[in-house]
């Protein structure tokens, strides 16, 4: 698996995570699927993501 992959699985189950967790815990919960979506935006704008830099330093090959 690719670094990319990898991000964008652990972007997704942090929006279904919290989600989960806004229904079933505190609304606030939401704020982390705010907090995902403007890293994916801003990701996608400067094209620099922090988990694939991180994922690429342990050894995870990157894909492109």
């Amino acid at each position: 698996m690719t670094s990319w992959q990898i991000v964008r699985i652990f972007a997704g189950l942090m929006v279904l995570a919290s989600i989960g967790l806004s229904l079933t815990v505190s609304p606030w919960w939401l704020a982390l699927t705010a907090f995902v979506g403007l890293n994916l935006l801003q990701s996608g704008i400067s094209r620099w993501c922090l988990l694939e830099n991180l994922l690429r330093r342990f050894g995870v090959k990157s894909g492109c």
